[in-house]
């Protein structure tokens, strides 16, 4: 099914971008939901008629086209405040809750038996822990054969909400990378190689022995790679599975007045997977009738896109939260 899905995504990122229809839409950002929005756009194409053209660049790119008036709506999972909301001029939803795990690229080490503690992750992405046979992996990994190899980062090289969100858990489970690398959707690296997009990293970890990244878990899904098992806030050992992804997101609080700002890792709970994120859209507040194409295509995949959502390794919004998003365009965007 997960091949099925990937190559209607596919097929519909070429036919959709190569359209010139006069009711297309045009959004560009994030590569964190890309998969799930081509699934949502082609089915909306077959369903409406009506055609969305997805450009998978990242959420720094994402921002700036809309900033710019170049696209009909950005996509981050960076969510912005309402500071930069109101300096833009934008109004904000999300649209979907995913996860970032942490893959790796080890022969003889399976999905979902390497142990991770997250102060660990951190120094691992941080270059204090650089073999896969260090100490502080073993400790945790009894009966584990890790290898006596160089670990080989692999992190973004573009502007990314993914790097956002992932450089924020970082810096809420260790001093050392909070004080010398701190949170953004770029940071100066300390080791390891750049992909663009999760597609680059995700093709960069597979392609690279002993090997470790941050992807979201769609990606990690579709191309059959190895995740690690984290701890929760409270120090509970915690897979990257679907019920534990649930678990964090049902924490979300999400206001209309603060336009859905909000961050999800690391909430409470001794199932909560500590890695989630929403990712969000971006609208022009003077956008007038295409924004109401835009919202026409959300809502479409609200009531229509949480068996997809699911399949491809995401969380639908709750159906509360779609009615308060539902709330939230009847009130802003006229």
């Amino acid at each position: 099914m997960l091949k099925k899905l990937a190559l209607a995504a596919l097929v519909t990122a070429a036919s959709i971008s190569t359209s010139f229809a006069s009711d297309k839409i045009n959004g560009a950002g994030a590569t964190f939901p890309a998969p799930l929005y081509y699934d949502w756009a082609f089915s909306y194409k077959k369903d409406t008629k009506n055609l969305v053209n997805y450009q998978s660049i990242g959420s720094g790119g994402g921002i700036k086209q809309i900033a710019k008036r170049t696209v009909d709506f950005g996509a981050s999972d960076e969510a912005l405040d309402t500071k930069n909301l109101a300096k833009d001029n934008l109004y904000q939803f999300p649209a979907v809750i995913g996860s970032i795990v942490v893959a790796f690229n080890v022969e003889g080490i399976a999905d979902e038996t390497l142990k991770l503690k997250n102060e660990v992750v951190a120094d691992i992405f941080a270059g204090k822990i650089t073999m896969w046979n260090d100490p502080a992996i073993v400790a945790d990994n009894q009966g584990l054969k890790l290898p006596n190899q160089k670990i080989t980062v692999v992190h973004r090289s573009d502007g990314s909400g993914t790097t956002f969100n992932f450089t924020y858990y970082l810096a809420h489970v260790s001093k050392n990378w909070k004080e010398n690398f701190g949170t953004g959707k770029a940071v100066d690296w300390a080791v390891g190689i750049g992909g663009k997009g999760n597609e680059g990293v995700t093709s960069m970890i597979k392609q690279t022995p002993f090997s470790i990244g941050y992807i979201e878990n769609a990606y990690k899904e579709k191309n059959n790679l190895s995740a690690a098992v984290l701890t929760t806030a409270n120090g509970k050992w915690v897979k990257a599975i679907e019920e534990n992804f649930k678990a964090a997101a049902k924490y979300a609080t999400w206001t209309k007045d603060k336009h859905f700002h909000s961050v999800l890792a690391l909430q409470e709970g001794d199932t909560s997977y500590p890695i989630v994120a929403a990712t969000f859209i971006l609208l022009p507040r003077e956008g007038g009738e295409m924004n109401k194409k835009v919202i026409d295509f959300f809502d479409y995949a609200f009531k229509n896109g949480d068996e997809s959502a699911k399949k491809l390794g995401y969380i639908p919004l709750p159906e509360e939260t779609k009615n308060m998003i539902r709330e939230y365009w009847a009130t802003n965007i006229k």
